[in-house]
């Protein structure tokens, strides 16, 4: 079976994705980029019936299915543009409630830097991409248009598109800009959100790259 390692990942995620109130219903999809291979949800699978052997793999290039039982996700477009837009590896496109909502609201081009969380996305802002019927050529390509410099976009009366280096990352991120959303619209229901500016998102950057944040656990010994 091709891309093990990516298949097992994305039917691990698929197993909390509801839970962790990322989408509802089959709502949303992941990927994972191997090489010139890309692995991708399935079109409208309950995610609690998914396995790694029902994961898509299309290629990078052309986004022909190559494995996989199952046609792949209907914004198979959306991921492989993501994909090359950004250079990242991996994927994850959700209908969170708070993205959608910041998504639908009038006015709103961008969710600005209400917290400083924001420059994990590349930026002082994640941009909202025009909306565009789900599946089609131009929502993939209003979405790249609001990724360029970024590494993740709302998506206008949709949700939302995260990209990262690998699933496991790209999927916290993912959690925590629907937490920078539901942070930003808790704002706005009781005042005028402070927003920080462009020098001090630049500047948590910056201690982030210097400092090396974050850890993981070292093995067990014996």
């Amino acid at each position: 079976m091709l891309l093990n390692d990516a298949r097992q990942q994305i039917a691990d995620a698929c197993s909390h994705l509801s839970d962790d109130g990322l989408v509802v219903g089959t709502a949303g999809n992941l990927s994972v980029r191997e090489g010139d291979l890309v692995a991708i949800t399935p079109s409208g699978l309950p995610y609690q019936e998914m396995r790694p052997d029902l994961v898509a793999v299309v290629e990078y290039a052309t986004g022909k299915q190559v494995e996989g039982p199952l046609k792949p996700a209907s914004e198979l477009d959306l991921h492989l543009t993501a994909l090359r837009a950004t250079g990242q590896m991996s994927v994850v496109h959700t209908h969170s409630y708070a993205a959608t909502t910041v998504a639908s609201l009038e006015g709103v081009s961008a969710l600005p830097a209400v917290h400083y969380y924001i420059c994990m996305f590349g930026g002082s802002d994640v941009r909202v991409a025009d909306y565009a019927i789900y599946g089609s050529p131009e929502l993939a390509a209003n979405v790249a248009k609001a990724l360029e410099g970024r590494t993740a976009a709302l998506m206008s009366n949709h949700g939302s598109v995260v990209t990262g280096p690998d699933l496991p990352s790209t999927y916290v991120l993912a959690q925590e800009l629907e937490w920078v959303c539901e942070l930003y619209l808790r704002t706005l229901a009781v005042g005028s959100p402070k927003i920080l500016t462009d020098e001090q998102i630049e500047a948590v950057a910056c201690k982030i790259r210097d400092t090396g944040y974050g850890q993981h656990a070292p093995a067990e010994e014996g």
